[in-house]
């Protein structure tokens, strides 16, 4: 095994009270392990759209400014004064970033199970990823399979997990089908898989014509293209077909949300046998599970009295069902990682590359097609 380290260096996030945010890499000491602990060599680590809120605070990367030097780049970037508010908790406070990554179990604690994952692969939940080494709970790690490796098993939490609990989310709520929203990227291609599989009838929505192919590529029948004329009575078609009367949405803003409702309102009432000045009887629900876009949610209520429309968090979902369920789920991943599970990412990079107005100027647009993955080692 490697030499026990000392130090780590790690990226790190900080709200100044002068309405700036600074990125930066630090040291940071590595402290001694527990009984049931173990050091991670941290050998790959996602930029997902849930680490930019805490890696970015919504600062104008647009007008970022870089200093520092090659290997230890800083950047520095104004945040709008009406935002601080609500930053107000983090302010001059430096803090970690990365939720979930994979690497190399260099030591362990004492417990049998720490010493059983020494010199394995695993991945990890719970920040700091962005970093040369990580400290990690026996239960925060995922044991992969032989031969897969630390890329292959970065993206094991946040987006597998997310599209089984949309799944999951759906039945527990006696719903048969559902719709989703940015379905080209990652996630949106892993629940679909996975509606293949679990004969789940599933609805995507997309925004460009390419998108639509990556999805028809893997077996998708329901994709309606948001920029298409025929959006609206595409949707609605969908809907009826699947009986997809649950969504998520990744949008969070505008207009999309309450499209999605008006189009589910429309399939009910199309096969209803009488009308009810209440609308249809059919309940609605969509969830708002991203912040893609970032205006105001407007909703018309053009959809009768029953739906509801509500945020959704894969960690109290988890809670909700169990160690046990989630257990089975996280099992499922490791068994499927190459697979069901697979992710795609558009550029390997260090730690100091992810700090480059390039490559800030990229991954902060949340784009399809564009997944940053940060090596440490490098």
């Amino acid at each position: 095994m490697s030499e026990i380290p000392n130090v780590s260096r790690q990226v790190r996030s900080l709200v100044k009270s002068s309405g700036e945010l600074e990125l930066s890499i630090r040291e940071s000491k590595v402290a001694p392990l527990k009984k049931n602990e173990i050091l991670l060599k941290v050998e790959a680590s996602p930029i997902n759209p849930s680490d930019l809120g805490l890696l970015l605070a919504y600062a104008d990367i647009s007008k970022a400014e870089y200093s520092g030097t090659d290997a230890n780049p800083v950047v520095t970037a104004p945040i709008n004064p009406k935002l601080m508010v609500g930053l107000a908790p983090r302010v001059d406070k430096s803090m970690s970033a990365g939720n979930e990554g994979a690497g190399l179990v260099i030591a362990c604690g004492d417990s049998d199970e720490a010493q059983a994952l020494l010199g394995k692969t695993v991945a990890g939940l719970g920040p700091p990823m962005y970093s040369e080494y990580r400290t990690l709970k026996v239960h925060q790690c995922l044991e992969m399979l032989p031969g897969v490796n630390s890329r292959q098993a970065a993206a094991c939490f946040v987006n597998p997990l997310t599209a089984m609990g949309m799944v999951e989310t759906m039945r527990l709520e006696g719903f048969s089908g559902l719709v989703h929203t940015a379905a080209a990227s990652n996630l949106g291609q892993m629940l679909q898989k996975i509606c293949l599989l679990d004969n789940v009838p599933l609805v995507n929505i997309v925004r460009k014509p390419e998108q639509e192919e990556i999805l028809r590529a893997i077996g998708a029948t329901h994709v309606c293209d948001s920029s298409k004329d025929t959006f609206s009575m595409d949707l609605q078609n969908a809907i009826a077909q699947t009986e997809g009367y649950i969504g998520f949405d990744a949008t969070g803003g505008g207009r999309l949300p309450n499209e999605i409702l008006a189009a589910m309102e429309r399939a009910a009432n199309a096969v209803s046998l009488e009308f009810n000045r209440y609308g249809s009887t059919q309940y609605k629900q969509v969830y708002i599970y991203g912040g893609l876009e970032r205006s105001h949610t407007i909703l018309k209520r053009n959809y009768g009295m029953q739906w509801g429309l509500g945020g959704w968090l894969l960690t109290p979902f988890l809670q909700k069902i169990g160690r046990e369920r989630t257990a089975e789920l996280r099992q499922r991943v490791a068994n499927e990682v190459t697979t069901t599970f697979k992710s795609n990412f558009s550029n390997e990079v260090s730690m100091a590359e992810a700090l480059t107005a390039e490559a800030l100027a990229t991954y902060s647009q949340q784009s399809t097609g564009q997944k940053y993955l940060i090596n440490p080692s490098l």
